[in-house]
């Protein structure tokens, strides 16, 4: 039965009628925003996050998906990526961080020095760009039919604040993944994979140095925790 739900669904067109009082599959993209807000004393939107309230047929569909992705993701993320993946502790990245804190912290004066920095993207989510995303699929190797249908799901989104429990209207994003959406962690650390290979690139061409850990240990240039992220490395 789960498997034939399953087909059912991904077989829909984007704009097709899943039922015959012709309501479209466009309309599972509906959500609504939450403003929750993050101190006591509120002075600025900042302070405010926000929570995508997806309905339950959207967040099926989404599990489906993700319950397939997660499944060869580790095959296609960087090990220094942490977070989402199965059979990774993020515990393990902590450990290196603070043995890159050490290192730093007692070194000694000398030719060359050591240097790290933590970063935090901020509003990592909603600045995901889509075409970028799609394309680091496809050049990861997805299938065109499963890029297809993630495109698809990510796309058709339209949201409404919630104000007083009110809602304000719909809108369009053009880019973005929706925070309490099952699929959108998978997604990001997909779209991290830009990042990675761009440090891998510098640090292969001798421009990036790494910081080795112990003289047997492995040499540590970048860390991440989904969208924090620690990168270090020596100085001539």
């Amino acid at each position: 039965m789960e498997e034939d739900v399953r087909v059912a669904v991904f077989s829909m067109g984007g704009m097709k009628a899943p039922v015959p009082d012709g309501k479209v599959f466009r309309k599972f993209g509906y959500t609504h925003i939450s403003l929750l807000p993050k101190v006591q004393s509120l002075e600025l939107i900042a302070q405010f996050c926000p929570i995508s309230l997806c309905n339950v047929v959207s967040k099926v569909i989404s599990k489906c998906i993700a319950n397939q992705l997660k499944q060869v993701l580790p095959s296609f993320i960087s090990s220094t990526q942490s977070a989402f993946v199965d059979d990774r502790m993020i515990t393990d990245n902590v450990l290196l961080a603070y043995k890159v804190h050490h290192v730093i912290k007692k070194k000694k004066v000398g030719q060359y020095g050591f240097f790290s920095l933590k970063l935090d993207m901020e509003k990592a989510y909603d600045r995901v760009e889509w075409g970028y995303l799609k394309n680091v699929m496809l050049t990861m190797g997805f299938p065109d039919k499963l890029v297809s249908l993630i495109m698809d799901f990510i796309t058709t989104v339209s949201y409404s604040v919630l104000i007083n429990g009110k809602r304000c209207g719909y809108f369009s994003p053009s880019r973005g993944l929706r925070q309490g959406d099952p699929l959108s962690p998978y997604l990001f650390i997909l779209c991290t994979e830009g990042l990675i290979a761009l440090i891998n690139l510098a640090v292969a061409r001798g421009e990036w140095n790494g910081i080795r850990i112990g003289r047997n240990g492995p040499m540590v240039s970048h860390l991440l925790f989904a969208d924090d992220s620690i990168v270090c490395s020596s100085l001539d």
